[in-house]
């Protein structure tokens, strides 16, 4: 197939707009017409994984780490990931990130680790703001479920379990077409009142070219009128770490040790247990101590995420245990996370898992 197949899968999946605005998740390397016949699938995109997909004769590496995050301004080869650049386009090799944007979602990196604990009943711990839009319209009573329909095969209408959202209001608009008009009701040159119905629904924000070409190609006016409004309500699908519950709840000491090896990490640091159970978990996975004062107000009992700096565990106040298992390790299940996921969609296209381990950390035990 061709990769823009494989990459617009992902992306419906997880939408570029969706990742933070450091991030470069998206095709870095490679042309979206490419044909790709198996996909390396890994964290990192290093050397060695790049050596590992020539190996195995793989067209494309998704990876989970973007491995350009700046602009690169000289190919000299002195860095690794002006090496790795190189020999991926020397080697007609595709490179596709999808971080943040697979960071934010609700099946993505953090429900695979809500998962892998067991955690129950999880949801969003920080919702994204500002992602969400309404259109409104105003249609002719005959037309009005066409174009209901047109929105919603369009993306429109989607809230949490619930698809197919609109209010729809009835009303009489008025139009005088001139001379040069192709009315599809009324004359040119007399006022026309026909009978109609408002439509409002809602609608993620990067598919807004999409439902406005759905709406114009379902609506029967020459000239269609509509509205769309910026929306400031949080979107509980998509935001920033995750929070869940354990079935009963566990002391803290024994609950550390099934993260230990459940997320086969081998150190956890830890704060001061607070001398309660642990029943509310939050997580996030990779660099989630932005997230300590969300995980605080939800009531969570322990925090699990990485890459906390030593003053930084002082902010847990004996309000919550901090518990930094390791950057690899917290997002480790991501890569059979996107194997399941590009798998399940095209199950006649070979795709592979790395068996480069790219943890740059080591540790002496």
């Amino acid at each position: 197939m061709k990769l823009a197949q494989l990459t617009a899968y992902l992306e419906s999946l997880a939408p570029l707009a969706y990742q933070e605005d450091y991030d470069n998740s998206g095709l870095i390397v490679g042309h979206p017409d490419a044909d790709i016949h198996q996909a390396l699938i890994s964290l990192d995109c290093t050397e060695a994984v790049v050596d590992e997909a020539i190996a195995t004769g793989c067209q494309v590496i998704v990876s989970h780490h973007p491995i350009v995050f700046k602009g690169l301004k000289k190919f000299n080869g002195k860095t690794y990931v002006e090496r790795v650049v190189e020999k991926a386009i020397r080697h007609n090799i595709a490179i596709y990130a999808i971080h943040t944007n697979l960071d934010h979602i609700m099946t993505g990196v953090n429900a695979r680790i809500c998962e892998t604990l067991g955690l129950k009943n999880s949801r969003i711990l920080t919702p994204k703001q500002q992602l969400l839009k309404k259109l409104v319209t105003y249609v002719p009573v005959a037309q009005a479920e066409d174009v209901r329909n047109a929105l919603f095969a369009a993306g429109a209408g989607n809230i949490g379990n619930y698809s197919e959202v609109s209010f729809n209001a009835e009303g009489f608009g008025t139009f005088k077409a001139n001379e040069h008009a192709k009315p599809y009701v009324g004359e040119p040159g007399k006022r026309h009142r026909e009978h109609e119905i408002r439509i409002e629904s809602i609608y993620p924000a990067n598919l807004e070219s999409k439902i406005i070409m759905a709406l114009v190609l379902a609506h029967p006016y020459e000239e269609v009128a509509y509205d769309l409004y910026a929306l400031t309500n949080q979107n509980q699908q998509v935001g920033s770490g995750m929070i869940g519950e354990l079935e009963n709840a566990k002391d803290a000491g024994a609950f550390l040790a099934d993260v230990k090896e459940k997320m086969r990490t081998s150190v956890i640091r830890y704060t001061e247990f607070t001398g309660k159970p642990i029943k509310k978990v939050a997580v996030c996975g990779g660099s989630g101590g932005f997230l300590l004062k969300q995980a605080i107000a939800a009531g969570a009992d322990i925090f699990i995420t990485a890459d906390y700096k030593y003053h930084e565990f002082f902010d847990a106040e004996g309000k919550i245990v901090i518990a930094d298992i390791g950057h690899f390790e917290s997002e480790q299940f991501t890569q059979q996370l996107l194997h399941e996921i590009i798998q399940n969609k095209f199950v006649n296209f070979a795709v592979r898992l790395t068996k480069v381990n790219t943890n740059p950390v080591k540790y002496y035990i």
